[in-house]
């Protein structure tokens, strides 16, 4: 389906050169096994002239580089060739002047061809394919390859794709580096912007038009909905309607997308006041030391739900030393009373997406032969790999006060919590929400490097921001 007009692509300044390389190492793990992708299409908000923002598959994206709406591309075994809409006067008015296929295929570095030609080029052989993220392109998957294509299902001729896209991905090159820096830097503009635009008695929204304008005056958008928040203990809190209070803590989840698709993802947390309380700085502080000892043990060969394990018994100590929990910090874990206060995993994997290649499930997060754990808390752990140099992933563990969590008898009962939470103790804290500190940490040879670094989050230097 040729949707009415197509998206405008600048291809004026475009480097094809990474993107070349890409395909060049992924044609050679496919050999002649054809592989088609879909760009996808623009999705309307509530009509089709009034679309959302258009943002092409990262799949797509990461071996061409340019979000060609619409677009379609052929592996065959032989050779590359991309296939495209033409571009049609409506375009043109509504758009501006759009590139032809001609200059898309300069561009690009490979064959183009109208996207008219895809059906009979595809009726030579069996194809592998991953589903598209709108439900329409995936439709169009479907009739072109004649059979079903689901969302998170593969079938056994689409696995050895996936799992080439999964190899490749997991590693990043100088190119995506780079863009993961770019990224970084953009991020951490928009949280100082954040830190000095927060005053007591303005709404949520504010800060965070502060922050997102940081992003939009360099050309970017949000790797993900924005999350600013006094009610840190809602994990994807997307609502900007609460007046900050003095006594508040502001949760900010907020990371940038550049302008080829590459996602920050960082979290900080900053008292509305300018100057963090007792009660806050010691929970504060709980995380903090959680993070950053496991930041430290980032490195190539760690297994990540080792990291995760390492959060949590750091903090599980750390609430021991408060007088909030009792017993040994191990058990305190292990029987799942930690994860009343930390029921998320400590991150995921961060590139093209900001949870990278979830579209691909556990297949692409979890090593072959780990499966998810069925146990609350751990069983959102999104990643279960042993690092190597290249990857990266967000460092990101949190202490909440969830009533829902904290009151529910039935994961009371099954964590043995007994009189090993000191509810009386952590009502003393009842300036405190939800603390999340994340940071995006690329794995080197030598250990790791945090890209997120500039931003500040020891608590002298976050009030030093905010002054």
């Amino acid at each position: 389906m040729i949707a009415p007009y197509t998206a405008a692509v600048d291809v004026t300044a475009f480097d094809g050169r990474p993107f070349a390389a890409r395909r060049v190492r992924l044609a050679a793990a496919l050999g002649d096994a054809p592989a088609l992708f879909a760009a996808g299409a623009a999705r309307p908000r509530n009509y089709l002239a009034n679309a959302y923002p258009y943002r092409a598959s990262s799949h797509f994206l990461y071996l061409f580089g340019l979000p060609v709406r619409d677009a379609w591309a052929l592996w065959d075994g032989r050779a590359w060739t991309v296939y495209v809409p033409v571009p049609d006067l409506d375009a043109a008015v509504w758009e501006g002047p759009q590139p032809g296929v001609a200059e898309l295929a300069a561009a690009l570095g490979c064959d183009a061809r109208p996207v008219g030609e895809l059906a009979a080029a595809l009726m030579r052989r069996p194809t592998a394919t991953i589903a598209a993220p709108d439900l329409e392109t995936c439709a169009e998957q479907g009739r072109l390859l004649s059979r079903p294509i689901r969302r998170g299902r593969f079938e056994a001729i689409d696995v050895p794709l996936v799992d080439a896209m999964i190899a490749q991905r997991l590693v990043h090159d100088e190119a995506a580096v780079l863009e993961l820096r770019v990224a970084a830097a953009a991020t951490a503009a928009a949280h100082e912007a954040g830190m000095k635009a927060t005053r007591p008695g303005m709404r949520e929204s504010v800060v965070r038009a502060a922050m997102e304008a940081e992003l939009c005056a360099r050309g970017m958008t949000m790797a993900y909905g924005s999350i600013v928040t006094v009610h840190g203990e809602v994990l994807h809190n997307e609502q900007h309607h609460n007046v900050l209070d003095a006594r508040d803590l502001l949760l900010a989840d907020v990371g940038a997308e550049t302008a080829t698709g590459w996602a920050g993802d960082v979290t900080r947390v900053w008292p509305v006041s300018g100057h963090y309380s007792k009660t806050q700085a010691d929970l504060y502080d709980v995380v903090l030391r959680a993070q950053q000892a496991t930041i430290k043990a980032v490195k190539p060969g760690a297994r990540y739900l080792d990291l995760h394990n390492l959060a949590a018994r750091q903090m599980a100590e750390g609430l021991v030393g408060l007088g909030i929990l009792r017993g040994d910090p191990a058990e305190l874990c292990a029987d799942g009373v930690m994860a009343l206060l930390f029921p998320h995993g400590v991150g995921h994997l961060l590139g093209l997406d900001v949870h990278d290649m979830e579209d691909l499930g556990d297949r692409a997060g979890y090593a072959p032969g780990r499966t998810r754990a069925g146990e609350f808390g751990v069983k959102f752990l999104r990643l279960d790999r042993d690092l190597t140099a290249g990857m990266a992933v967000t460092i990101e563990p949190g202490l909440y006060l969830i009533p829902a969590l904290l009151g529910n008898a039935d994961l009371a009962a099954r964590a043995k919590v007994g009189d090993r939470l000191d509810r009386r103790r952590l009502a003393q804290f009842d300036d405190v929400r939800g603390i999340r500190i994340e940071d995006d940490v690329l794995v080197t040879a030598a250990g790791h490097e945090v890209l997120s670094a500039a931003i500040p989050k020891a608590r002298d230097a976050v009030e030093t921001v905010m002054r």
